[in-house]
């Protein structure tokens, strides 16, 4: 079998570039059709939210799978790419619901965004972990770190986006704000996973560890 490419900061730097610019490319979708769907009622703005959701997700996963395949050639790319769709989708149906219960009263408005809150951030690495878990040892702290990279990359999106938009701005220029927010987001999200995919794929770092372990 050929052996793995040596993993260091270039082939960080390639799954960094790679998922900043597929999420950013993704990500115009959401951002189109969320601006365009303003004021309409949840239940007409809803169905192509979540169609744009999926290709948001479909992209991100393609292009995750395309730099991990050459690190993990068992890697099945087809069902990466439809778990990160498929999650992406229930990543928005989660946050609108936030959005609905925050409109509401009593126990329904911390209830429900603390549960479908936590399920958003956590959907996308628990989804790929059904993948990834076949793959590498400890992918199991994929999901809470993918967690955190998202937490992360949505606070940066808000505050870039959230002061610069405003009523009665016209169309391409809120989509424009959502879109440089979105990168700068994905840029977050892909240098954080990035970074731990790093630990778990990196053969000489896992030899070490084990040679310690086996000296102590």
């Amino acid at each position: 079998m050929p052996s793995r490419p040596r993993l260091g900061r270039s082939w960080l730097i390639r799954w960094t570039v790679t998922v900043t610019v597929a999420e950013t490319l993704g990500f115009i979708a959401p951002a189109f059709i969320g601006t365009i769907t303003t004021g309409l009622p949840t239940y007409a703005a809803l169905p192509a939210l979540l169609a744009a959701g999926a290709v948001e997700g479909a992209v991100l996963g393609w292009a995750q799978a395309t730099v991990l395949r050459d690190v993990l050639p068992g890697l099945r790319v087809r069902r990466w790419v439809m778990l990160t769709a498929g999650a992406a989708v229930a990543a928005y149906v989660l946050g609108t619901a936030v959005a609905l219960a925050a409109t509401e009263s009593g126990w329904v408005r911390v209830v429900v965004p603390a549960l479908c809150g936590a399920l958003l951030v956590f959907s996308i690495g628990g989804a790929q972990w059904l993948e990834l878990r076949h793959h590498v040892a400890r992918a199991a702290t994929w999901i809470p770190v993918t967690a955190v990279a998202w937490l992360i990359a949505l606070g940066v999106f808000l505050a870039i986006a959230t002061p610069l938009w405003h009523e009665g701005q016209r169309v391409w220029v809120a989509i424009l704000i959502g879109v440089g927010a979105g990168a700068a987001m994905a840029f977050v999200q892909a240098a954080v996973t990035g970074w731990w995919l790093l630990r778990l794929l990196h053969p000489t770092r896992e030899v070490s560890r084990r040679t310690e372990v086996g000296s102590n």
